[in-house]
């Protein structure tokens, strides 16, 4: 009749910490994405900066003589 002494406060802990992790998986699934995304979503970013680039008037190192 004798059973295990169980801290329930480390128990608790150690259901909750597995919960989160439980959890965090689910959302990388969800909500992650893969390499090749990003490197793509990158790619597509640094291009579009390019672009807005040689649409400028007027050189990047004459700013603080415009005033």
């Amino acid at each position: 009749m004798s059973g295990d002494v169980v801290n329930l406060r480390q128990f608790r802990k150690a259901k909750a910490r597995s919960e989160k992790d439980r959890q965090a998986d689910q959302n990388r699934l969800t909500f992650g994405r893969t390499k090749d995304e990003k490197k793509l979503t990158r790619a597509l970013n640094d291009q579009a900066a390019r672009r807005l680039d040689q649409g400028r008037l007027e050189p990047r190192g004459d700013d603080d003589k415009a005033e």
